[in-house]
């Protein structure tokens, strides 16, 4: 079944949340998004308005009830790997909450979270290229659209089960910053990440908002680190020596585009975080959940 026209679709409106920000395809009917405000996790059908159900991660996720800040999502085999941002609030201030990858097992059509949150990723990272050269620790300590700042907001697969984590903030002189965590199964076990070299990636002085594979191709979201419009779509070849090459992608509808992800037939879904664009401009957290939407445009294969 495909969920695309032979150009990219009119958006596709979703209720329950505003704020999508990760999400991964289930199967060819079925996909489960993260809202980077709430520690939930909707299902959706492709075809369908209202969410099919709710996944509350409160009590696994533990902690004070602040938000986890979900920002990344990537599937593995069956299992489904989520990260948050790992950054400060929008003050600055300490939001440990924030700082979490754990996983979500696919299983007889819903997700269930096993194993347990991991919170030590930064901590991990000392003594490796990425926190010698960048001070992506340090960087935790400022509001995340402040220049320098941390904010995490890509998650991919590799072939070999390995995942790439993708910084929206910092971006250095070099480019948007991709981490390879070579063991996600044994962390999410609370074992200690082991990080492999990182890639800097020209994406025109643009940050990773989403990354994800399909088949040896890398496909990128880039925004900018901090606040503004200036979006691209970016294919990459997964080799370090590489260049992103620009996609030209027919008219994105006037998305904010945080979350990309491919349904099994190959088709290319953006999902847009409406958290500041609901209709009427009424903020999201002021209105009902029943009015609260997100939007999602789908594009064929071979248009992108």
């Amino acid at each position: 079944m495909s969920h695309a026209d032979p150009a990219a679709s009119a958006p596709w409106i979703h209720r329950g949340i505003c704020n999508a920000s990760a999400a991964v395809a289930l199967d060819a009917e079925r996909f489960v998004v993260a809202d980077d405000e709430i520690s939930d996790l909707k299902i959706y059908r492709f075809d369908g308005a209202e969410a099919l159900a709710d996944i509350d991660l409160h009590a696994f996720l533990g902690g004070d009830g602040e938000e986890a800040d979900l920002e990344g999502g990537a599937l593995v085999g069956d299992t489904i790997y989520w990260i948050g941002s790992h950054g400060a609030d929008g003050k600055g201030a300490a939001a440990p909450a924030r700082s979490v990858l754990f996983a979500t097992r696919v299983d007889l059509g819903t997700v269930v979270p096993f194993g347990q949150p991991y919170r030590n990723l930064l901590a991990d990272l000392a003594g490796t290229p990425a926190q010698r050269d960048h001070d992506l620790a340090g960087a935790a300590g400022r509001a995340p659209k402040d220049e320098g700042a941390l904010s995490i907001e890509g998650l991919a697969e590799t072939p070999d089960g390995q995942l790439l984590i993708g910084l929206r903030n910092p971006v250095p002189a070099a480019g948007a910053l991709l981490l390879r965590l070579e063991n996600p199964a044994d962390v999410v076990q609370g074992r200690p990440a082991r990080f492999g070299p990182h890639v800097s990636l020209d994406l025109g002085g643009n940050g990773i908002r989403s990354i994800e594979r399909l088949g040896e191709t890398y496909y990128i979201v880039a925004g900018p680190p901090g606040k503004g419009k200036a979006f691209g779509l970016y294919r990459w070849s997964g080799r370090a020596q590489d260049r992103p090459a620009p996609i030209a992608v027919p008219d994105l509808h006037g998305l904010n585009p945080e979350a990309l992800f491919f349904d099994p037939d190959g088709t290319l879904h953006i999902l847009s975080d409406d958290g500041k664009d609901q209709p009427g401009g009424v903020k999201c957290k002021k209105l009902p959940p029943g009015q609260r939407q997100f939007r999602r445009i789908a594009i064929a294969p071979g248009l992108y």
